[in-house]
């Protein structure tokens, strides 16, 4: 075990919840009453360089604090301040510490001051490692899918579980590859499961309906935030977050007909209050492009490795037959801003690997109802016909068709969405569509939700089945164990990948080890 490694072990176990360390808080004599209090615990994210984001929420209106130091007791603490934080941004905070050393253990603490007294509320504490500079093994942790399917808290289990099997594997980052929270999916007080086993939720009232209401969308990640796995996973795993339609609703685009839950007829609408629910809860780097609302980003961490996170959901097209012959705003997924910096980005890439994060998967078909009778509706890329590249396929046949004309190489995809886990090779020997390298994509999740799968693969790019694990039943309850995250794992001096599929108990299922490139 590396000298990192141990000190984390013997960094606090409850860091993150809420706990003070001797002679740590602030000196304040006042009740508790008369103090702000942190709500929802600690976040970082982002890292980027010599920095990070924190991000914190209180009760009421106040300045957010961190203080940092490379050593837990804070002997030469460094300080970053918010602005005052109030209703308009539901009290979230964010802050980004600079300076950060390369490559070190960060130990922050956050309090909060109250706007008119001054008063500061007791501190939480947070971990982080700061990105490298040079070459070292990195390992990350990967899912989506939390609170799907009315499966929420069960304290009967002790709550979210994957997320503590997870810290248990002290990643240096996580990133959660959308349906952050679901919005269109109520958490009733209990579910009967499968053998009559009855499932026990927490309940909320922002969670008794659907979402529509900025607050009732706000509501859905104060409830995830509930969950002490949750929270302590948080401050201590740096988060990397994507998007994908359960943060507004399920399948959403522009052409989506609200079901008669609805009272919110918009879906612009809806979609703009989740976007801005779900940029005030992520810790991440508030981006200037699209009016400080964009999503999709690159992580640059270090010479091993670039992330590059996609926004599948705020530039696609309308979901239809998806079988179009020409380019065009209904083809659109990434949309042709994105896909044009997705190919700048990646051939410039001096990294080592190249993850490509993305909240769907490529061969996958996903379907969305029909668009009229025997004519399936499509929710991702694949269009079920086996054959050339149309409809949103032809935005990932441009993608690959230029990474193997630039000589682009040691990409591969991470994806959630399908609630099951997979490894897939595409091969362009098996192709309709042949002008690519060969390449990996991995599928994880669900992490609190219902299981569901195994879908159909496309043949147009090729991909082979080489393992999924999937529940014998669809929305088969987290009871029954199918509850998945991945891992990456890079060997700083030989530079191997190693991918490994985890169960909701963090054992292996599938392990796959790849060489990079001379």
């Amino acid at each position: 075990m590396g000298t990192f490694e141990l000190k984390r072990r013997q960094v606090i176990q409850a860091a993150g919840a809420g706990l003070i360390l001797p002679g740590l808080a602030p000196a304040v004599i006042a009740s508790p009453q008369a103090r702000p209090k942190i709500t929802d615990g600690v976040q970082s994210g982002d890292l980027q360089g010599d920095r990070a984001i924190v991000w914190s929420r209180c009760d009421r209106p106040a300045r957010m604090v961190v203080e940092w130091d490379t050593r837990s007791l804070f002997s030469q603490p460094r300080k970053a301040v918010s602005p005052v934080v109030d209703a308009r941004s539901d009290f979230t905070a964010r802050v980004e510490l600079s300076g950060l050393p390369a490559d070190q253990a960060i130990f922050y603490r956050v309090f909060f001051e109250d706007a008119q007294s001054g008063l500061a509320s007791e501190p939480w504490f947070g971990h982080l490692r700061s990105m490298p500079q040079q070459r070292r093994d990195i390992r990350f942790v990967w899912s989506g899918d939390t609170v799907g399917q009315g499966f929420g808290i069960n304290p009967d289990i002790g709550g979210m579980r994957i997320y503590e099997a997870m810290r248990l594997r002290l990643p240096d980052f996580f990133i959660h590859s959308g349906d952050t929270i679901y919005a269109d999916g109520p958490v009733p007080a209990q579910l009967t499961t499968e053998d009559g086993r009855i499932w026990r939720n927490l309940t909320t009232e922002a969670k008794s309906k659907v979402a529509e209401t900025l607050d009732e969308y706000r509501g859905n990640y104060r409830y995830n935030l509930m969950d002490d796995n949750l929270r302590l996973f948080n401050a201590q795993v740096p988060q990397i977050w994507q998007w994908d339609d359960h943060e507004v609703t399920n399948n959403w685009s522009s052409s989506k007909q609200l079901d008669d839950r609805y009272k919110v007829r918009d879906i612009q609408l809806l979609a703009a209050r989740g976007r801005q629910a779900f940029l005030e809860y992520a810790p991440m780097r508030l981006q200037a492009a699209d009016g400080g609302g964009r999503v999709y980003r690159k992580i640059p961490y270090g010479p091993m490795l670039d992330v590059f996170v996609l926004d599948m959901r705020s530039y696609r097209g309308g979901n239809d037959a998806n079988l179009s012959d020409k380019p065009g705003p209904e083809t659109a997924f990434l949309g042709r801003e994105q896909l044009d910096w997705l190919k700048r980005e990646l051939k410039a890439s001096q990294a080592q690997w190249k993850v490509i994060a993305a909240d769907m998967p490529i061969g996958l078909g996903v379907p969305d109802g029909e668009v009229s009778p025997g004519v399936p509706r499509w929710e991702a890329i694949a269009n079920g016909n086996d054959g050339p590249a149309l409809g949103r396929e032809m935005e990932i046949a441009e993608l690959l068709a230029f990474l193997r004309a630039e000589k682009v190489r040691d990409y591969l995809w991470l994806t959630a969405d399908v609630h099951y886990c997979a490894a897939h090779h595409y091969q362009p020997e098996r192709a309709h569509f042949q002008d690519f390298e060969p390449f990996w994509e991995f599928v994880a999740g669900p992490l609190n939700a219902g299981s569901f799968g195994p879908n159909k693969l496309d043949m147009t790019f090729g991909p082979e089945l080489v393992f999924q694990k999937a529940p014998p039943a669809q929305n088969t309850s987290p009871f029954a164990g199918f509850q998945f995250f991945g891992e990456v794992n890079i060997e700083g001096q030989s530079g191997e990948l190693t991918v490994t599929l985890r169960d909701l108990d963090g054992v292996a299922v599938y392990e796959r080890k790849l060489q990079p490139s001379v």
